[in-house]
């Protein structure tokens, strides 16, 4: 129990030398600033996100049909509490999915990642699919999946440095990950990381909020 409890204590320590990347789990009340953040992707980002050149209307539906009860969704914030970078992580029945005889669980998980222009090279990415495959550990799931183009280097760099294993194919490339089964230190670790990325959020919105008092006592504000 010590050593776990040691373990426990060096990766939150870790966690906490990485300041900025927060990832958070997200609810249906981040609708919103989940569609402008698939909104803002580049076309040539869409593509990679999503595998082909998406409208907004597109988007928009996928967004509004996200499953949050079925699914998982995490994200990073900046200080202006914008989506920098955004992890879904689908469950589906084993049976049905592309990697149907892969594992002798119930189900298997699937990952997508993007982000921002602006936060590329933070390690961000990286850091969605750690927190995704630590969901993955404490639900019971031994295998993820990622299917993305083989000119997807982002995707490809992160599943390469997770120890995926790649299977090409016409130009597309699946990886798969088999996750270790959970434990009392796995479960505390995935609770650590959730309480201190809301810690981070509840500080970024309140300074927002006294920002924009400031600003009208001050009169420094945008005015409408």
């Amino acid at each position: 129990m010590a050593q776990r409890i040691r373990k426990t204590t060096v990766a939150l320590i870790r966690e906490l030398r990485q300041p900025r990347i927060w990832v958070k789990e997200l609810s249906p009340g981040a609708r919103s600033r989940l569609l402008k953040h698939f909104l803002a992707l580049e076309p040539s980002d869409r593509l990679l996100r999503f595998g082909s050149h998406l409208s907004d209307e597109s988007i928009t539906r996928y967004v509004e049909g996200i499953n949050f009860e079925r699914d998982t969704v995490f994200g990073v914030y900046n200080s202006r509490l914008r989506l920098m970078g955004v992890g879904h992580l689908t469950f589906a029945p084993s049976e049905k999915s592309a990697i149907a005889g892969a594992t002798l669980k119930a189900r298997v998980a699937e990952f997508g990642v993007s982000v921002d222009a602006s936060a590329r090279g933070l390690g961000v990415g990286s850091r969605l699919f750690q927190r995704a495959s630590m969901r993955c550990r404490n639900a019971d799931i031994d295998t993820l999946y990622m299917h993305c183009l083989s000119s997807n280097k982002v995707m490809l760099h992160i599943a390469r440095k997770a120890g995926m294993e790649i299977h090409r194919d016409y130009g597309e490339s699946d990886a798969y990950l088999k996750i270790l089964p959970a434990d009392a230190s796995s479960v505390m670790q995935e609770a650590l990381a959730e309480q201190a990325a809301m810690l981070d959020y509840t500080f970024k919105s309140n300074l927002r909020l006294l920002l924009r008092a400031v600003a009208r006592l001050t009169g420094t504000g945008r005015r409408k």
